[in-house]
């Protein structure tokens, strides 16, 4: 329902900041804000989607769980794809994404809200003293050779 009334909602917005800032810029200043901060937007995405994508192989290079490093992945494609649809509202969203504490912190707070928190940022470093072996799966096998 919230993302029906955001598809009805943004649009009208959209339009009605242009209106706002074409009145106060000018048209040609309007567009060339658009322009370039999608631009250069793209360009942030870029750079942090690598940076993103090098901190998952380290992550699973550790052991750890890459689930977080994915979930920042996932909000930088968000973030191109606001950039890339023009529009001051979906640039600022983007922007917010962009910045790698207000990211991390959204990405946080949507996990504790689907209650994913523990498994997402636990990790497996083997069986251990205070770690022990975990029970076998259930089920039955057979070798076949």
């Amino acid at each position: 329902m919230f993302f029906i009334i955001l598809l009805l909602v943004g649009p009208v917005a959209e339009i009605a900041v242009f209106i706002q800032v074409g009145s106060r810029l000018g048209v040609a200043p309007t567009l060339l804000l658009v322009l370039a901060s999608a631009v250069f937007g793209i360009w942030l995405v870029r750079a942090q989607g690598f940076a993103a994508s090098t901190r998952v192989q380290a992550m699973i290079a550790r052991g750890e769980s890459p689930a977080l490093g994915m979930l920042e992945g996932v909000a930088l494609l968000a973030a191109g794809v606001l950039l890339v649809i023009p529009g001051f509202l979906t640039d600022v969203v983007a922007f917010v994404l962009l910045i790698p504490p207000l990211r991390r912190g959204i990405i946080r707070l949507y996990m504790h809200r689907l209650q994913l928190e523990g498994t997402v940022t636990q990790h497996y470093s083997g069986p251990g003293p205070d770690r022990p072996v975990s029970p076998p799966l259930e089920g039955e096998s057979r070798r076949e050779d």
